[in-house]
């Protein structure tokens, strides 16, 4: 059996089938073992050479046919080296001179191999590997500089996570919400400390940053805990002036904006900040007093409001069986004037209680949904734009599936089965996206 000098070097670049390794499909270059050795009646095992046979050793207390397997396996093993070395120069994966250090160390290792099988194709393939090493010098370059990219792209992912966090620290110096400041603080101490560290000085520019932010915060809350007496008197004052508004409104009939105003007062009595204890128990009273007697009589009147939107939900609920009878929309120009009209109606109707009234605003809105999709539906089937595109898509899988199995072809002329089956593979996968694609393109409509 005549081998390659190239095939051993071929393997890396030969797609794998389920359970098969570098070794094994080395093993399959070699042949008939007794092609390249025999056992000679004294258990010497010979290897045949261009130069003649030479002994390679015996394996005493074996049959003939185990000691000659003895002597494969170890020609076999080398074989595998060879084609481990050459997939690992193809992908990149390994550092040009030290793929020429092990170019060499192969080098000796086949010249003094006690091995039966074609030892001058193996020395043959091992001598195609160093142009194989210039010719994917630049894949592993690239291998390298996506490596450099990812360690650097880590780099950038920690100092921005650093950035972050010193940033939210700066932002929180100068508040005033003390409690929740300060634990904020700590957690975000816990998580400098569980970041990934930078270089030394990069590390200390944040921390830098960083711990000033904290120490003002520090500052500022212990001057205010220190000044909170002397503060006190002015916070009576500001709550006693929103006490005292809270107790005007406490008569008026306008709903709507003296709730807001309540709201607002609640707002301004919250940020008015703590006074002393005993007033402030006096002024919430007060202030409590005027809201509720406000809210009481908000309730009284919309009792009194309960009756007519009881007749408002009745009309409701008719008119929400007209917008639900439109369904299904079947003429888009049709179905928009009817909906325009029934909300003209809709939206003249007066005031119904809110919780009734979002059940039926939701029904109404599965009827604008469904016209709303027949809207788009018809802009996607008339978009010329659109049904260019879909028919750039079908033309170029169908060019696709043309040039695939032309390559399979080509392939199968030049006895290249693996190339053409992965050939043909692919176009047959972009058949199956051709007909999805020729499918979406069905239902568009015809200009």
């Amino acid at each position: 059996m005549e081998i390659n000098p190239t095939d051993l070097v071929d393997i890396a670049a030969t797609p794998a089938t389920p359970g098969t390794s570098a070794v094994s499909a080395a093993s399959a270059l070699i042949g008939d073992p007794s092609q390249f050795g025999r056992v000679a009646e004294d258990g010497i095992v010979y290897v045949k050479t261009a130069e003649g046979e030479r002994a390679v050793g015996s394996y005493p207390g074996k049959s003939a046919e185990e000691a000659l397997a003895y002597f494969v396996r170890k020609f076999e093993a080398l074989a595998s080296e060879v084609a481990l070395l050459a997939a690992r120069i193809k992908s990149g994966a390994m550092v040009p001179s030290d793929a020429a250090a092990a170019v060499s160390k192969l080098r000796e290792q086949v010249a003094n191999l006690n091995g039966v099988g074609d030892l001058a194709t193996l020395a043959a393939s091992v001598d195609q590997i160093p142009s194989l090493i210039e010719d994917h010098r630049a894949a592993y370059q690239e291998r390298k500089e996506i490596e450099n990219a990812v360690k650097e792209a880590k780099r950038a992912q920690a100092a921005e996570s650093k950035e972050k966090i010193v940033a939210e620290a700066e932002s929180l110096a100068l508040s005033e919400n003390w409690k929740a400041t300060g634990e904020r603080l700590k957690v975000l101490l816990d998580e400098w400390k569980a970041a990934p560290r930078l270089d030394k000085k990069t590390d200390a520019d944040f921390w830098k940053r960083f711990s000033a932010s904290r120490n003002k915060f520090d500052k500022r809350r212990r001057t205010h805990f220190a000044s909170l007496e002397a503060t006190q008197s002015e916070v009576a004052d500001k709550k006693e002036a929103i006490v005292k508004e809270a107790e005007l409104l406490a008569t008026s009939k306008e709903w709507l904006a003296t709730a807001r105003r309540y709201k607002e007062l609640m707002d301004l009595w919250k940020a008015s900040g703590r006074g002393k204890p005993s007033i402030d128990t006096k002024l919430w009273a007060r202030f409590k007093a005027s809201q509720d007697q406000f809210f009481a009589a908000k309730n009284a009147d919309l009792d009194r409001r309960t009756e007519s939107m009881a007749a408002n939900l009745v009309k409701r609920e008719e008119l929400i069986t007209q917008f639900e009878a439109l369904l299904p929309f079947k003429d888009l120009s049709s179905g928009k004037r009817a909906f325009r009209d029934l909300m003209d109606q809709w939206q003249k109707i007066g005031i119904t209680d809110r919780n009734k009234r979002a059940a039926l605003d939701a029904r109404i809105a599965k009827v604008e949904d469904a016209l709303d999709s027949l809207e788009q539906d018809h802009y996607r089937r008339t978009d010329p734009t659109a049904i260019a595109r879909a028919h750039d898509v079908v033309q170029g899988l169908i060019d696709a599936i043309e040039n695939y199995e032309a390559q399979a072809k080509k392939a199968e002329a030049a006895g290249n089965a693996a190339k053409a089956m992965v050939a043909r593979e692919a176009a047959e996968a972009r058949k199956v996206w051709l007909a999805e694609a020729q499918k979406g393109l069905s239902e568009f409509k015809k200009n």
